[in-house]
């Protein structure tokens, strides 16, 4: 796997953020069954800079925590054989030959205001926020109350299995 970091707002964490996301990604992908070498971009920015992707890209005018732009079509949540289909070619980086699987944009500030809100580490709150990020990467999403309850099991399970509480 390889991360193309982007550090917009020169966030500093009492964690390595890099290593962080790398750990949770790499337990997403264990976990879905992903075996191809893939690229993901992260961004780091503010509610402005996040504020603007959203608004630009989804039309919804207001800053967020986390936005994920997944590069592959799935016909199914996790179903990773689309990645052999006629999309290859279109998801296909030709300099590494590895899959550009999309790209993840946390807000630092809602990092550190949800970990407070909820009562956990700024750590746990951003490796909840990449796990989320991945999942939706993999094609996963929580727009129903059955796609949601299945998210929601995947990231607990998945931060559990790291050693990830909300301690």
């Amino acid at each position: 796997m390889t991360f193309y970091v982007e550090n917009e707002v020169d966030a500093k964490f009492d964690f390595d953020f890099e290593e962080l996301t790398r750990t949770v990604a790499e337990a997403v992908l264990k976990e879905e069954k992903c075996d191809y070498e893939v690229e993901i971009s992260l961004t780091i920015t503010d509610d402005a800079g996040i504020h603007e992707i959203n608004k630009e890209f989804r039309g919804i005018d207001r800053p967020t925590d986390v936005l994920s732009f997944p590069t592959i079509n799935y016909d199914e949540p996790g179903d990773f054989s689309v990645v052999e289909s006629e999309q290859k070619n279109d998801i296909l980086n030709p300099d590494t030959g590895n899959i550009s699987f999309g790209d993840i944009v946390i807000n630092e500030g809602r990092v550190r205001s949800q970990a407070a809100e909820y009562g956990h580490s700024e750590k746990r709150e951003f490796a909840f926020l990449i796990a989320h990020s991945m999942l939706h990467l993999c094609g996963y999403d929580h727009m129903e109350d059955v796609e949601a309850k299945i998210m929601e099991e995947k990231q607990e399970s998945i931060l559990e299995s790291l050693g990830i509480t909300r301690d």
